[in-house]
């Protein structure tokens, strides 16, 4: 089973290499990892998606990351209610003839064009992760020449008392 698991770190150097030796030592998979300074430029978030056997394995490693030196809070949110995004970055082969089609595409996943090239276009595309995969295998039939994904990134939604405040609201619409 896949889980998500955040961590808030001290912004300091090996803080990474140690918790993923954490995961390995373990035996888990780390499907993906995305890692970046917060607002408070002293301390990182990481996400992982890692897949797991059981919920004794997960809640056993949250409990040793939790020991780490430099890991000020662990948290599997992945029964929780997240936001969470990936981004991709995908080259593809295309024939001038083509372009208007992969255009169609583009605006229909609200993606965006980086490069056009005489035999090539990049594309970037945000979203959840159903969303990235259907856009990359409709994209497949041109030819990818290449591909890079940043993996997860995520945390809470707001909680409901923040949903249901007037002030909070009247910046969403």
């Amino acid at each position: 089973m896949k889980r998500t698991i955040t961590a808030l770190v001290n912004n300091t150097a090996g803080v990474l290499n140690r918790i993923t030796g954490l995961f390995a030592r373990r035996h888990f998979n780390i499907e993906s990892i995305t890692v970046g300074v917060t607002e408070n430029p002293a301390i990182s978030r990481m996400t992982f998606v890692v897949l797991v056997d059981s919920m004794e394995n997960i809640e056993q490693v949250t409990k040793q990351l939790n020991k780490q030196v430099d890991v000020l809070k662990v948290k599997d949110i992945t029964d929780e209610s997240i936001v969470a995004r990936e981004l991709a970055l995908i080259k593809i082969v295309v024939t001038p003839q083509q372009r208007g089609e992969v255009a169609a595409l583009v605006n229909t996943f609200r993606a965006s064009t980086l490069d056009v090239g005489r035999e090539s276009m990049t594309i970037q595309i945000t979203g959840d992760q159903p969303k990235v995969e259907a856009f990359i295998d409709l994209l497949r039939p041109y030819g990818i020449k290449e591909l890079a994904r940043t993996g997860i990134t995520a945390f809470n939604r707001g909680n409901k008392k923040a949903l249901n405040d007037p002030y909070r609201l009247s910046l969403i619409n």
